[in-house]
């Protein structure tokens, strides 16, 4: 596909107008940079003087960022009346998630008759978030919504970041 002329952007980002493709070429040559086409579909075609490579590396640590802000919410269900070790198990399953950066959402589900005395379920989902305390804060407090009570740990920042941020 050839261009015969390109809105023309420096490397400041200041529009220089309407070009055509050799003397935008020329300019981004007499820069010692390259000519980069941003968006190939306007009228004209929009053109930056820039350096290739930095450019490049811009884009791809955008992708990555906006990667890093996608975090999932993974679930672990418990009952009221879980035994000691079935809770144990299911915290160990919780410190993975959090340990991995995911958000975990800690779901008590109360039977019928479970569901008059939701002390009890509130108390474990307390003594969940008081295991976990080290890698994740808890949201909010449990509240009892129809049959369940639910809270979300959030991942605390790694031990690591705090470092690198300190140096």
């Amino acid at each position: 596909m050839r261009l015969r002329e390109v809105r023309l952007i420096d490397e400041n980002g200041a529009q220089l107008g309407v070009f055509s493709t050799k003397e935008a070429l020329t300019k981004a040559q007499d820069a010692e940079l390259d000519l980069v086409l941003v968006a190939g579909t306007a009228q004209p075609p929009v053109a930056r003087i820039t350096d290739y490579g930095r450019w490049k590396y811009e884009q791809e640590k955008r992708k990555k960022d906006e990667k890093k802000k996608v975090q999932e919410v993974k679930g672990i269900k418990i009952s009221p009346t879980i035994a000691e070790h079935d809770l144990q198990t299911a915290v160990r399953k919780a410190r993975q998630f959090l340990g991995e950066g995911h958000k975990v959402r800690v779901v008590c589900r109360f039977t019928r008759r479970e569901l008059a005395h939701p002390e009890v379920g509130k108390r474990k989902l307390d003594q969940v978030s008081v295991l976990l305390e080290d890698l994740g804060k808890r949201d909010r407090d449990p509240a009892l919504a129809g049959q369940e009570m639910v809270i979300v740990i959030t991942p605390k920042p790694a031990q690591k970041e705090k470092k690198n941020a300190k140096a």
